[in-house]
């Protein structure tokens, strides 16, 4: 029998299965924030090359070609950078919490009850 993901990752239903949920849960959420981190450095990466290639024209070809307004770079950066990085610090905090928890000296029986919280 193949255990994906999703297996497990299903929330316990045994007090001994808390801790192998709070390992997998904290995983996936580093894996998430990687994923973010990523997008955003790619982002970024691609906008110096933008800025870069730009810079390098000749003040003609400035002239004509333009560049975008300043209120397209800063919705451009909300949608690429500010919401990532806000839902990164987010996960983080989730990822904290768990981590608490499965560190408490609280008995198996009380962390299951907590890990509602997760859902």
């Amino acid at each position: 029998m193949i255990i994906t993901n999703e297996d497990r990752l299903r929330m316990p239903h045994k007090p001994a299965d808390v801790v192998p949920f709070l390992e997998a849960y904290i995983a996936k959420k580093e894996e998430e924030i990687a994923e973010i981190e990523q997008m955003v450095s790619r982002y970024e990466k691609r906008r110096l090359k933008e800025e870069r290639a730009y810079q390098s024209m000749s003040s003609l070809r400035k002239l004509l070609s333009g560049r975008k307004p300043a209120h397209h770079l800063a919705v451009e950066y909300i949608h690429y950078i500010k919401q990532p990085m806000e839902r990164a610090r987010l996960l983080r905090q989730e990822i904290e919490r768990a981590r608490a928890l499965r560190d408490s000296s609280a008995p198996e029986s009380s962390k299951l009850s907590e890990l509602d919280s997760f859902r």
